[in-house]
């Protein structure tokens, strides 16, 4: 059984998941056009969760120079990755922040 669990494992990390990962914005995407549908949610909140879309834009081309400048991949040109990482760092704070405002404007019903 462990045998089979670590071939299995080695196969998924043989597999390319660059299409994968291109395709993966057609949910997002639709994940975002509902989102801006519903009016209880606060701009903060939107506006969070498109920056993270920011933040793939951001690491695709950050990718792209690292590659081409550095001949590395961005994983391993630590400032850039920082750089890169800062933008979901910021589409989380966004979101966090979004959150509290909206659970701070529920209305508390105690009895």
């Amino acid at each position: 059984m462990n045998d089979l669990f670590f071939k299995f494992i080695e196969k998924l990390g043989s597999i390319d998941n660059t299409l994968l990962f291109a395709v993966s914005i057609i949910p997002y995407a639709i994940f975002l056009f509902y989102l801006y549908k519903i009016k209880s949610v606060n701009i903060f909140v939107k506006t969070g969760f498109s920056l993270t879309v920011l933040f793939v834009f951001i690491t695709i081309l950050v990718s792209i120079f690292t590659l081409n400048y550095y001949d590395k991949t961005l994983v391993e040109v630590d400032f850039l990755h920082g750089f890169a990482e800062s933008f979901l760092t910021l589409s989380d704070f966004v979101i966090l922040f979004g959150f509290i405002k909206l659970l701070n404007s529920l209305e508390v019903n105690n009895s």
